[in-house]
């Protein structure tokens, strides 16, 4: 079989855990490989023995294109998106980008409108859509009356990247992190009717804790309402330090308790028992080989969270965001 060929744009960070997949892989070739950190570039070429390199994005569409590649990874910073899916488009090349996918909602929205247009194949990194543990909340819900409360968390530090310092660089944790949670509150329940949400700060001191450029918030609160009576808190802190709650969802229903522990396991209850089932999977690899599969086969329905529809996800965190600036409710 011939090998797909990719090409990688960032090689830093959540890249890694792409490049680990593409290694397990007898029918993929990383050929070629873009970032401005020269230790980074190098380091990802000398894994796959690729020998071309480039210093950015920019670099690497100016000399490879869909005769050389079959398509792109995109990690990359958030503020770092420009022209980077809209070349990928132009060229014809399929890709897998990594959250958020911007920090301009208008740009998202664009990009999201030609993929529809051109049907090009894409995909983006929700990973937790892939997890068994996921998969199995996903059918035990339609079995009981209502999906009833929904209690979800993810709370922990700062990041060491500098762009989690800043709200506008980052998005918030809600957007730049939480959005993981967000997203599956939207694969788990479907589209959402409203969401309000509150944050807070001054627990996180600047130039202390944190870099005197630090405006995030420490913590924030979003309540979303969905059809079918579903109420769903979700609680996103990066002030904690040492020990921590534990991440993930709480579901409530009539007569059973779904406690799931973000990317870990997920304790099933019920009056007469209780379950606690491992996660068995790796949820990136399976993200990556579905999307290759579409690649080479043209048919991207096995991809659970392509470009269009994550783009509602990340408006639904912008509008997060807003609720929480103006105190207002947002409705959908």
């Amino acid at each position: 079989m011939e090998k797909l060929r990719l090409g990688l744009i960032g090689c830093g960070g959540r890249a890694g855990a792409h490049m680990n997949s593409f290694l397990q892989m007898d029918d993929v070739a990383v050929v070629a490989v873009a970032d401005p950190r020269e230790d980074r570039r190098n380091a990802a070429a000398a894994k796959f023995g690729c020998t071309r390199i480039y210093t950015d994005h920019r670099d690497l569409y100016a000399h490879e294109n869909r005769s050389t590649l079959d398509a792109v990874v995109i990690a990359i910073e958030p503020t770092a998106h420009i022209g980077v899916e809209e070349t990928a488009i132009d060229l014809g090349l399929p890709f897998i980008v990594e959250k958020p996918m911007a920090m301009d909602i208008r740009q998202a929205e664009a990009i999201a409108r030609r993929v529809e247009e051109t049907g090009l194949i894409t995909s983006v990194g929700f990973q937790d859509r892939y997890l068994d543990l996921i998969d199995i909340i996903k059918e035990e819900l339609p079995r009981h009356k209502a999906g009833g409360l929904v209690y979800g968390a993810w709370v922990g530090g700062i990041p060491g990247v500098w762009w989690w310092q800043k709200k506008s660089t980052c998005g918030g944790q809600l957007v730049e992190q939480n959005i993981h949670l967000l997203d599956g509150l939207r694969w788990l329940y479907g589209e959402p009717l409203s969401v309000y949400a509150t944050c807070s700060r001054g627990i996180v001191r600047p130039g202390i804790d944190a870099s005197e450029e630090y405006d995030t918030d420490d913590h924030s609160t979003a309540v979303l309402r969905f059809p079918n009576n579903v109420t769903a808190t979700l609680v996103s802190g990066c002030y904690s330090r040492g020990v921590r709650p534990n991440c993930g969802y709480v579901i409530t229903l009539d007569d059973m308790i779904l406690d799931y522990r973000l990317r870990n396991n997920l304790i099933i209850r019920t009056a007469h028992e209780t379950r606690d089932i491992d996660r068995q999977v790796d949820q990136t690899f399976i993200l990556d080989r579905v999307f290759l599969d579409a690649v080479r086969s043209g048919d991207g329905s096995a991809i659970r969270s392509p470009y269009p529809d994550a783009y509602k996800t990340l408006k639904l965190g912008f509008a997060a965001n807003e609720s929480m600036e103006s105190g207002q409710v947002i409705y959908f």
